[in-house]
Order: C-alpha cells, then structure tokens, then sequence
C-alpha cells in the first residue's frame, strides 16, 4: 500500500512538473502583454529591460506573502515595490517596504531603505544612500549622497497670500529641488520645492538634522548646515558658507560666500562681504561682542 501511494505521488509531481515545461511559452507571452490584460505571470527571468523585477501571481492579490498592486512588481534585490516603468539599475537595492513609482530613475549601487516612499520622475545618481522613512518627490539627487531616515524632498513650500475678498490663497508649487553630488542630509530636514526657481544644494554641502530649508533657496558648494537651522524662502547663499546651531535666515535675503554665522543668530539683512558675523540681527562678530560687553556693563551700573 505504501509503495503504490510512493508510485502515484511521484507520477503526480512529474505531471505536474512537465505541464509547467510545456506551458512556458504561454507564460512568457503572458509577460509581455500589457498590464491590464495579465491574467496569470510567472518570473522566468530577472531581467526587464534595465528593471529587474519579481512578479506574483494573480497582482493585486496575496500570493506567496507579497502583494502587489497592478503595475507595480516586486524588486528582486531586497523586496520593495516598483513601478514596471521605474528605470532601476540591476545593482541597486530597494529594501522591502519601499516603494519607487512610475517613471523614477535609480542609478547603479543605489540603496533605498525600508518604509521610503521614491514619488514619480525622482531621479537618483549612483552611489546614493537613503535611509529609512524618507520621502522623495520633485527632485534630482547626484552620485553619492547619504539621506538619513525621516528626510522629506520636493513638498510645497510655505507659501500663501490674501486676495480681496480676505481669503488665504495658497500660491502655486510646481518646480523642483536639484541636490548636487555629495551631498549629506540629516535626520528629519526637509526641503521644499521651489515656486518661481528652483531649490538648489549644490555639491559637497552637509546639513545637520532638523535643518529647514525653503523654497527657491539657493545653497552654494562645501556650505556647513548645523541642527535646528531655519532658511526661508528664496535666500541665496554663497560658497563655504556655515552656519551654527539654530541659525536663522530671513527670506530673500543673499550671503556671499565663506561667511561664518555664529549659533542663535539671524540675518535679517543681506551679508555682502566674507567673515564671521552673530546676533540678532546678525552683525560683524567683533561689533557683536562689542554689544554684549556694553550690555553686561549696563546691567552691572543696575545692580
């Protein structure tokens, strides 16, 4: 008895085994029917065109302990979820959990961490490092740059006006942020994008975390961004600038470049000539300590 039910589960797996060898060509010209007409896709091959993908049975549904929604596939190398027309390098890891939309651009040694949400267009330049929770939309990202968990890219920016029936009127948010080559980004900033220009962090620029930066800002190269520091909208900021911690900018404001701005200060007007400055508002850091030392002295002749 035991050996006649060996024989009929062994006959049973070798059917089983030639109908899916016969049934391969259907298969393969199921895959290369459009989306909405698939009814059943199987992964023959890693490979679709520049995209490496993995695609379940019956989309849409749970199948194997992945789901995936039409038009979206599973990323061979990691897990996350793509859009068949995202151009992704084979060597980039898209870990799971994260998703790359429609028409995204992720170069080679690109690696994308879990719960990050890459929006649709967003192209990202080799090398990049991205870390956990981060939002990407309306944005470019050049060759090796670290976006640290929690980093939002290419929201609105924070701009409103009151029209003349006293109405709050949101203005429009239509272009871009451009994150150069080597660029560091950290934890929780965020990066608005831009309304009559575009955002711009050129190459070589650190930002410490909870660092906000406006829309239209403009940043030059090799620029040093500590924590807590607030940029509004459509400031200009030169070469090798750095700023403390804390450090505020007024809007349509311009620093020119290798200016140092001490920890808690605030330029409230335009920073024409290199050197370092402090306070509030921020002035040349010798009249700065100059004010502090009369302040000390007055409040002595007080007391």
């Amino acid at each position: 008895m035991a050996a006649t039910l060996g024989r009929f589960a062994s006959n049973s797996i070798r059917n089983s085994v030639q109908g899916i060898t016969l049934n391969k060509p259907f298969i393969r010209k199921q895959l290369l029917l459009p989306w909405s007409s698939r009814s059943l896709s199987f992964c023959l091959d890693y490979q679709f065109g520049s995209a490496t993908a993995e695609v379940y049975s019956n989309a849409g549904s749970d199948t194997g302990g992945g789901i995936v929604s039409e038009g979206f596939l599973r990323w061979r190398n990691g897990g996350g979820t793509c859009h068949s027309s995202a151009l992704i390098d084979s060597s980039a890891l898209v870990e799971f959990g994260a998703v790359v939309h429609e028409k995204a651009v992720l170069g080679a040694e690109v690696h994308v961490g879990s719960g990050t949400v890459i929006g649709p267009s967003v192209q990202i330049s080799p090398s990049t490092r991205i870390g956990y929770n981060v939002s990407l939309s309306n944005c470019s990202i050049g060759d090796s740059c670290v976006i640290h968990n929690g980093v939002c890219i290419g929201q609105d920016g924070f701009g409103f006006y009151v029209d003349e029936h006293g109405n709050m009127v949101k203005k429009p948010q239509k272009l871009n942020v451009k994150i150069g080559n080597r660029v560091e980004i950290g934890a929780n900033t965020c990066i608005d994008r831009g309304s009559w220009r575009d955002t711009v962090i050129e190459d070589d620029t650190k930002i410490d975390n909870l660092v906000q930066i406006g829309h239209n800002v403009i940043i030059g190269k090799c620029c040093l961004l500590c924590g807590q520091v607030g940029i509004a909208g459509s400031v200009t900021i030169g070469d090798y600038v750095a700023l403390g911690g804390r450090a505020a900018v007024r809007d349509h404001v311009s620093i020119v470049s290798k200016v140092r701005l001490a920890a808690n200060s605030c330029v409230t007007k335009n920073i024409t000539e290199p050197g370092d400055f402090g306070g509030f508002p921020a002035v040349p850091i010798h009249e700065w300590r100059k004010q502090i030392v009369r302040a000390q002295i007055v409040n002595k002749r007080k007391t």
